[in-house]
Formats: structure tokens, C-alpha cells, sequence
């Protein structure tokens, strides 16, 4: 698998890789996982970079080890050196406001969390995954926004230079990084989608 810049992509890409984060962060990677990641190959720009270092660390990682790693990372004896929760990034408590407005927002989408799921709907994993629906749904840009700018903007990019920083991160690290570039560029590629359908309405309005 070949990652591209997303700026640059289709849609499927941009799917595809918050599919990739919410897999890589739900659960410690299993040898199919690793083996996915492993595959990956990047392009000359700072994220295409990001995927080929953690290609190099998935395929000398075994499930075990990166089991170990994603224990102490988020989970730990009583708590991992990351909280990946909105809720607790944005007001230090878990279950918080943060939460409350989600499933709200959610709820609108007609969206909800299925029935095996026990972690929380503002999980970093949960709302990637939320994000890639959304894509391949082909929501309407503004909603993606929305979500974007109300769930993810305001904390997500801290928890990703966390994970980068982290010192259990191994593994993990270059999806720190990733995560972060990738919200970076997120931004900017809604703005651009947003501003030609704008654009798009005048002309047709003017026609």
C-alpha cells in the first residue's frame, strides 16, 4: 500500500488513513495489523516520510511486543501514560462536557456506538473512525468540518504530539506523528473543498 500526501488524494485516501489511525489506536496490533502496516510506503513529503517509519517499526515488531507497548501507553496498572479521551484532554475529567456535545452531534448523524463497544464515543480511535464514515458516507464538507473543528481540532493534535513524545513509544511514535501532520492537513484540504463549492453556488447562481 502506497500512501500519498492526503492534500493531494482522493477521498478513499483520506478515509483510509483515519481507518488506519482508529485500527492502529483501538487495540494493540495483531500480526495482520502489523503486517498491514508493514506494507506501507510513503512518498518524499514529512507524512509519506511518517508511514515508512512506521512500516520500518511494524515489520520488526512482534504482536506481543506491541501489545506491550499499547498497555503502557493507554491502558497501564491504573492508567497509561496517555489518556486518548477528549473529554480528559480538554477538561481533565473523563465523561465530561466534551462528551455530552459528541453524542449529541452524533446522534444528529444518526450515528451510534455499537453494541461490543465499551470505550467511551470520544475515544481518539472512536472519532477517527466516526471521521472515515463520514468520508466514505460523502457527508456534506461542512458536516466534516463540523466535526473536525468541534471534536477532534481542539485536543487532537496535543494527544498526537504526546504520542510522539512519549517514552513508551516505540512503535506508536510515528502514528503520533501522522495523526498530527495528517489533522494539519485536514484543515486546510476542508477549507479548500468548502470554499470551490462556495464558489461553485455563485457561479451557478450567476449562470
Amino acid at each position: 500500500m502506497t500512501v500519498h500526501d492526503p492534500e493531494s488524494g482522493a477521498e478513499d485516501l483520506r478515509a483510509d488513513v483515519y481507518r488506519l489511525l482508529a485500527l492502529t489506536l483501538a487495540a494493540p496490533p495483531g500480526a495482520d495489523l502489523l503486517s498491514l502496516l508493514g506494507g506501507l510506503t510513503g512518498d518524499a513529503t514529512p507524512l509519506g516520510r511518517a508511514f515508512d517509519d512506521l512500516a520500518t517499526r511494524a515489520r520488526t515488531t512482534d504482536p506481543r511486543a506491541a501489545e506491550r507497548e499499547f498497555n503502557a501507553l493507554f491502558i497501564g496498572v491504573v492508567q497509561g501514560e496517555l489518556v486518548p479521551y477528549a473529554s480528559y484532554y480538554r477538561t481533565g475529567f473523563l465523561t465530561d462536557r466534551p462528551l455530552s456535545a459528541l453524542r449529541a452531534d452524533l446522534q444528529a448523524l444518526g450515528l451510534e456506538r455499537a453494541p461490543d463497544v465499551s470505550e467511551p464515543e470520544d475515544h481518539i480511535a472512536a472519532l477517527c473512525d466516526v471521521m472515515a464514515v463520514l468520508i466514505r458516507e460523502g457527508a456534506d464538507p461542512t458536516v466534516q468540518r463540523h466535526m473536525l473543528d468541534s471534536h477532534l481540532t481542539p485536543w487532537a493534535g496535543r494527544f498526537f504530539q504526546d504520542l510522539e513524545k512519549a517514552e513508551m513509544a516505540g512503535l506508536y511514535r510515528p502514528v503520533g506523528t501522522i495523526g498530527r501532520l495528517f489533522l494539519e492537513i485536514e484543515q486546510e484540504a476542508l477549507n479548500r473543498q468548502i470554499d470551490d463549492r462556495q464558489i461553485d453556488q455563485l457561479e451557478g447562481a450567476d449562470a
